[in-house]
């Protein structure tokens, strides 16, 4: 599982902007981001090389944050590779709420995602030969 933090933000100019500043001044790393808005607020989502002491310096900042639990796999690089896993999970009754994607130093695309069942999205994942980070 690849643990997520999740900022609710204002939809208001220069917010996203001082989550980040708070977390580059405490010298944290961000892998990951990803922003939600609505009219009125927004999510940013986040994995960092330290999620732990980034959930901190945020709270402590007066950012509204928590952490959540992602699924995290790595996909082939080739064309339909995302699609086959997304209609295994569907097949198997799993729900995505969301998901993003990102790399990595190796050059491999990861995929992070959200669902009410985990255990279960990740069971139907290794019996079709996924790589889950």
């Amino acid at each position: 599982m690849i643990k997520q933090i999740a900022v609710f933000l204002e939809n208001k100019e220069g917010k996203a902007s001082a989550c980040c500043k708070v977390l580059k001044e405490a010298d944290i790393n961000l892998y990951a981001l990803s922003i939600a808005d609505t009219k009125e607020f927004g999510i940013l989502r986040l994995i960092t090389d330290d999620n732990e002491k980034a959930l901190q310096v945020l709270k402590n900042a007066g950012f509204l944050s928590s952490m959540v639990e992602l699924v995290g796999l790595e996909v082939p690089h080739k064309a339909g590779a995302l699609s086959e896993l997304l209609i295994d999970l569907g097949d198997g009754g799993v729900n995505v709420e969301y998901m993003y994607s990102y790399a990595e130093a190796d050059g491999h695309a990861k995929i992070a995602f959200k669902t009410a069942t985990p255990e279960k999205a990740i069971a139907i994942l290794q019996s079709k030969g996924a790589k889950i980070i």
